[in-house]
């Protein structure tokens, strides 16, 4: 491989916004933020809107979604169509 050309590998922790959950993996990503571990190594830290710890599929639990107010509010916008 050519030197110089390649990201720098190292430890990252990734941090769920919504459930406090955190995983330590290798990533090329940089972070200016950092967290301290339960051995005392501090890594930087980057923030995730959902992982596998909240996400719907992997919980079991789903979201409610209004679709009978989408339709209504595209029905008076654009009127009823019939077929």
């Amino acid at each position: 491989m050519r030197s110089g050309i390649h990201p720098t590998l190292r430890p990252v922790v990734f941090r769920d916004r919504a459930g406090g959950f955190q995983l330590l993996a290798h990533s090329t990503l940089d972070s200016r933020s950092t967290v301290e571990r339960d051995n005392g190594t501090v890594y930087p830290v980057v923030d995730v809107e959902i992982s596998s710890a909240t996400h719907p599929f992997y919980t079991g639990t789903s979201r409610v979604i209004d679709t009978a107010g989408r339709v209504e509010r595209f029905e008076r916008r654009f009127g009823r169509t019939t077929r």
